[in-house]
């Protein structure tokens, strides 16, 4: 069964202070619809829509006053339930706005937290988002029982207060405490993901990342390389095409016919004006992007919005500390747009390094070539070498078990025999065992 949906009004300022967009899109327009698409990820039904120029947000209601008006018009007139705002409301606006509407009112980041609620699956994922959402909802407490009156008894510790002031108060306390209590156990988590992730550094496997815009193809990409090596369907991931569809990162084993396997990762997707919070809540997840060889900044070519979303995705990059690694913009989605000739690959200024692939995730020929770049990316300074290190260097032998993809392991009477794919680093410093 379908869940109902709920139907919505949208409203945005298109506003701009000496000439720097405060909205921080350089198209207000695609900036609307992205709210709209939204909006149906959350399972309202955006009915209309309401914007306005002005020099700078109303800091008491974001938008005019006038507009207040025509957005509680417009909104008895088409029946919504809610009012969507395109950006991040103060908790003063919010509360304002609340008392012209007389209608529920929620801001962008309200909007995405609901549909990362919706869709968080892990344990993980759900701490996160509820951590995220509690350090929204603090500032925003006053307001959300001002129907009930402030005035109280006379006796008792907190009876000098209001009914109201009372429950605020003891919301708050609540919301300190369980994010005290949601802290302690994503250390935890975060822990137990950073012993994995140093199995997976010492592997000798190269790691690679898909980053980039919500629905761009990362999970798709994913899945269709699983499919083209023969892997087991369970290990795919979900897919759809939708905003948000997965919050969790998968790091799979992309085995390839001539050895050259490297680690790939699908983590969350970004999106504009991402909430700080989640960022915040998400960065263990995000690092996994972080502590890749390679990252595979995947953008829907097929949108006209790609460019920015490319810009969103290389400052959200820049953010978590991910800026300066290695990637490969990857073009997806080509065969939705005519004209384009693909699978292609093509360089930037240093010629001889690949900056940028045109393919789409649903083509053998694409994933080949696309399988075909990485391995030569992530490779380009690996080679074949031979080790015969005696038992009395073991750290030696450790060390190369840990940093190349050893494929044979031999116990000689002289020693360890290590035949391994490692960085020529790797080889310099080991030399005085190669065979």
């Amino acid at each position: 069964m379908t869940e109902e949906l709920t139907p919505v009004l949208l409203a945005g300022v298109d506003a701009y202070v000496k000439d720097t967009p405060v909205t921080e899109s350089g198209d207000f327009a695609a900036s609307m619809e992205e709210l709209a698409e939204l909006a149906k990820a959350c399972f309202y039904d955006p009915m209309g829509t309401v914007t306005q120029k002005l020099d700078a947000p109303n800091p008491a209601l974001y938008i005019g006053p006038g507009k207040v008006r025509e957005i509680k018009e417009t909104a008895e007139e088409l029946g919504a339930a809610l009012v969507v705002f395109n950006d991040t409301l103060s908790p003063t606006q919010m509360r304002n706005l609340k008392d012209e509407l007389d209608l529920p009112v929620l801001d962008r980041t309200g909007l995405i937290l609901d549909i990362f609620e919706k869709r968080a699956r892990t344990r993980e994922a759900k701490l996160q988002v509820e951590t995220a959402k509690l350090q929204y909802l603090l500032p925003r407490l006053t307001g959300l029982h001002e129907a009930l009156t402030r005035q109280g008894g006379t006796s008792g510790s907190m009876s000098s207060r209001g009914a109201g002031e009372t429950k605020l108060e003891l919301d708050r306390r609540h919301i300190e405490h369980r994010l005290t209590e949601l802290n302690r156990d994503l250390k935890q988590i975060v822990k137990d993901r950073e012993t994995m992730r140093k199995k997976r550094l010492n592997s000798g496997i190269p790691r690679v990342a898909l980053v980039g815009y919500t629905n761009a193809g990362k999970s798709t990409i994913l899945n269709s390389l699983l499919s083209q090596t023969g892997q087991d369907d369970a290990k795919k991931v979900f897919e759809a095409d939708m905003l948000f569809a997965t919050l969790d990162s998968y790091t799979r084993l992309i085995a390839t016919a001539d050895g050259r396997d490297f680690l790939l990762t699908d983590t969350v997707g970004f999106i504009h004006k991402l909430p700080a919070g989640l960022i915040k809540a998400f960065r263990s997840t995000l690092e996994e992007a972080v502590n890749a060889d390679l990252l595979l900044l995947v953008a829907d070519y097929a949108d006209p919005g790609y460019p920015e979303q490319i810009e969103v995705t290389k400052n959200t990059l820049a953010e978590i500390g991910a800026g300066d690694i290695p990637r490969v913009v990857v073009y997806n989605k080509c065969d939705r747009r005519e004209g384009v000739t693909y699978p292609r690959v093509r360089t930037g200024n240093d010629l001889s390094v690949p900056d940028r692939i045109y393919v789409s995730a649903k083509e053998d020929a694409s994933l080949q070539l696309l399988t075909r770049l990485v391995c030569d990316t992530v490779y380009r300074h690996y080679v074949e070498a031979t080790f015969l290190i005696p038992y009395s260097a073991s750290a030696a032998a450790s060390q190369v078990m840990q940093e190349a993809h050893v494929s044979v392991t031999e116990y000689k009477e002289e020693g360890t025999l290590l035949t391994a794919r490692c960085p020529k680093s790797l080889v310099e410093r080991f030399r005085q065992y190669l065979l």
